[in-house]
């Protein structure tokens, strides 16, 4: 009887590890999002951004925006990136595919 009992809590350990290190690793990649709508939306992500930076790499940091406007001006072309996730939103310029500016309301909402 204790060589069974021994053998179900060490099966028990095994599964209680085994459940914590997928747990855990759920979390560690989540962590670069949001955690309630997944959106990579955050001020860490956000504050990643630097001019001079290309869509692609943008992209890499913040993912596909929510909607992307491009004008072709006459001596060059600005694309305007936007991201939203509810009331939160950021805007990424970019001139000639290259980080311009940046705006957001991320850290300013109540």
């Amino acid at each position: 009887m204790r060589q069974v009992t021994a053998t179900f809590m060490n099966r028990l350990k095994h599964s209680f590890c085994l459940l914590l290190a997928a747990t855990s690793l759920l979390l560690l990649e989540g962590c670069d999002r949001n955690a309630i709508s997944g959106s990579k939306l955050t001020s860490a992500n956000y504050d990643q951004i630097s001019m001079g930076m290309s869509k692609s790499q943008v992209e890499t940091i913040l993912g596909k925006p929510t909607t992307a406007e491009t004008k072709d001006v006459l001596i060059f072309k600005k694309t305007t990136y936007r991201y939203e996730d509810g009331t939160k939103f950021a805007m990424v310029t970019f001139k000639n595919d290259e980080v311009d500016g940046k705006d957001t309301n991320l850290g300013r909402e109540p």
